[in-house]
């Protein structure tokens, strides 16, 4: 059988990627440091992942007394699985998966990252194509296709739920379709095609693919930044080299910011503390959906 050409790339990409990250690991070896290895949830292709995750591992190598590693998770299950069997010590979580993580084992909410405003909060959005005049609005998306990303992903799929069942009046019956997608950016990419006539997304992901034209017909309130997360056994001396290191960089310093604009936009502008009250109404909001009737995961 014949691999369908986009499961072909993205395994090629992956295979890359794990060799890659091989070499880092034996080129790093005859250091002597301990290792720690991070992980992040999906929120884009593995390539692009690689891309903007990886500057950070060197920052953190370079800045503290450990050597971090990248693992790259195939999708929001895995990343807690990876927690859980401690085959990584930190992971940056969404809201949704940080707290099904908790349900499961114990772990801990360490930093959470800044906006360009310099608050400690994203949004999650709902998009179509700029040449959509059909679509405004989100009472508009009665009768229309919709994409989300994951299930487990807070921006693309609970929150996008919480405003469609409390803000636009409507279920996801009323929609003429809708599917859920590995990456935001897979909903981006969807939605540009003319495959979905909306989608849900993380508002990075919706400034970045602006240009390429899509517009923004819905923006959530305020969601808690996603945090970084640490198994609960895990050294507490790494843990404060970690938050030493990430919580001296100021992006309006220009030395700082050189650092800080390779890195994800999800966290390039810098980090709070972060603590487990933080992410208290994303369960309110979960426990609203299950009231409504909502099956979520």
């Amino acid at each position: 059988m014949t691999t369908p050409p986009r499961k072909s790339g993205i395994l090629v990409a992956v295979i890359i990627i794990a060799l890659l990250l091989g070499a880092r690991a034996r080129n790093g070896q005859a250091d002597g440091r301990q290792i720690v290895r991070f992980s992040a949830i999906t929120l884009y292709h593995p390539i692009v992942m690689y891309q903007k995750y990886q500057p950070l591992m060197a920052y953190l190598s370079e800045h503290t007394p450990y050597r971090f590693e990248l693992k790259l998770s195939q999708d929001y299950r895995d990343i807690i699985r990876f927690l859980q069997e401690d085959q990584v010590q930190l992971a940056l979580l969404g809201g949704v998966t940080y707290l099904a993580a908790k349900e499961q084992f114990n772990v801990v909410p360490i930093l959470k990252p800044l906006g360009q405003d310099g608050r400690p909060y994203y949004r999650s959005v709902f998009i179509t194509r700029a040449n959509n005049d059909g679509i405004n609005r989100i009472a508009d998306l009665k009768g229309k296709s919709v994409a989300f990303a994951s299930r487990m992903s807070t921006s693309g799929y609970i929150a996008p739920l919480y405003e469609l069942y409390t803000k636009g009046g409507m279920t996801l019956d009323d929609l003429a379709k809708y599917i859920n997608l590995k990456y935001h950016d897979a909903v981006a990419r969807e939605v540009l095609r003319g495959d979905f006539a909306a989608g849900a997304v993380i508002d990075s992901v919706a400034h970045r693919f602006h240009d390429k034209g899509l517009k923004v017909v819905h923006v959530s309130d305020p969601i808690p930044g996603l945090p970084i997360v640490a198994r609960a056994d895990a050294d507490p001396a790494m843990i404060d080299a970690v938050k030493k290191a990430l919580l001296a960089l100021d992006y309006q310093k220009l030395e700082d910011r050189r650092i800080m604009d390779q890195w994800d936009e999800e966290f390039k502008y810098g980090f709070a503390e972060a603590s487990v009250s933080d992410y208290e109404i994303i369960g309110k909001m979960i426990h609203q959906l299950v009231k409504l009737g909502v099956k979520t995961p």
